[in-house]
């Protein structure tokens, strides 16, 4: 009679956990998720291909040094929406909130003399503030999330030029703020790689919000919310906490873009700002966060944001003309939910 131990050294099951070790292999590179996010990647490899060909231009260092300043802003504001979307929520005010930071960070530096490290943290407690206040009127008041937005993005936009008198605040008085954005701590080191600091502090960003949602209960608790809010609500759980904590946490996000911005600019400029929204959720959704809620990855919405700025670039390189610009943006958006509906219906 063969012992279990011996039994255990057959040649079945040595093959067996090797046979299942590749089943899950393969199970986590061909998901749904995965899958997405390897066909985003490749999508923004063919554009840069493509673009590289459609004018030499497009590969000079300057060039790609500007594609990863703006990605910066746009990725920053994309991770802030991310975390709404996957609740099944969105936040069309991200981009007057970034401007509406940048405002009051003027205020603080520029009006009031303050430290640059009071800035930084005007910055990110103002927009967390505003991102409370959406949250609060979402969660307590039942507002649906599209009207409370929209009604803040109006807001903002409106607080920004009152604060400002409609006039751009500028940094000229605090020459360290441009550092923020414009100098290179990695070109410092590896003078081959001029990176500039708002692309070092994105993904900076990307990594403490990738270690938020996927390895805390805030995360848990995000993902929960978009998958089944009742159900959530029915095991005890403070529904309408957790998710004016989302907001917030995007919110003050949204605080830490509109001091890269302000950075590179070297001012605040209070009618900037309504649009980018437009493409942050562009980016989100072609990383793979489905607007149903209770799916996404930052590394996702990481490439969509690269993919939104590398096309907006090509197509400027190239002389194409600012409108058409917004019809291949308004474009991309529309095929991106288009796909999202589609992985929906396989799921």
């Amino acid at each position: 009679m063969t012992s279990p131990s011996s039994a255990s050294n057959t040649p079945a099951a040595a093959t067996a956990v090797p046979d299942a070790a590749a089943g899950g292999l393969r199970a986590r590179l061909f998901n749904p998720a995965a899958r997405q996010k390897l066909l985003a990647f490749a999508s923004l490899l063919v554009l840069m291909v493509f673009f590289s060909f459609a004018n030499s231009n497009f590969l000079e260092v300057d060039n790609l040094v500007s594609i990863l300043q703006s990605t910066a802003v746009n990725g920053v504001l994309a991770i802030a929406c991310t975390f709404v979307i996957i609740t099944a929520g969105i936040d069309l005010s991200v981009g007057t909130l970034m401007t509406f930071c940048a405002v009051m960070t003027g205020v603080v530096l520029t009006n009031m003399g303050m430290p640059i490290y009071l800035g930084i943290a005007a910055a990110i407690f103002f927009g967390a503030l505003c991102g409370w206040a959406s949250g609060m009127v979402i969660a307590k008041l039942k507002v649906p999330p599209f009207i409370a937005t929209l009604g803040m993005m109006m807001l903002l936009k409106g607080l920004s030029l009152v604060i400002s008198g409609t006039r751009p605040i500028y940094f000229n008085d605090t020459p360290g703020f441009s550092m923020i954005s414009q100098d290179s701590f990695i070109g410092d080191l590896i003078p081959a790689l001029p990176i500039p600091n708002a692309v070092l502090i994105l993904f900076l960003v990307a990594i403490g919000a990738s270690v938020l949602l996927n390895k805390t209960v805030f995360g848990r608790y995000t993902f929960a919310l978009g998958s089944n809010e009742e159900a959530l609500r029915l095991s005890g759980v403070n529904v309408d906490y957790w998710k004016v904590m989302v907001y917030s946490v995007g919110g003050a996000i949204c605080g830490i873009a509109g001091l890269l911005i302000a950075s590179r600019l070297n001012s605040a400029q209070p009618a900037l700002g309504q649009g980018y929204e437009l493409d942050a959720i562009a980016a989100v959704v072609i990383g793979g966060t489905s607007l149903s809620g209770g799916a996404g990855t930052i590394l996702g919405t990481i490439i969509g944001a690269f993919i939104m700025s590398v096309l907006t670039n090509g197509l400027r390189i190239m002389s194409v003309a600012q409108e058409w610009q917004t019809v291949v943006t308004g474009v991309i958006i529309i095929l991106a939910v288009y796909m999202d509906i589609l992985r929906r219906r396989k799921q």
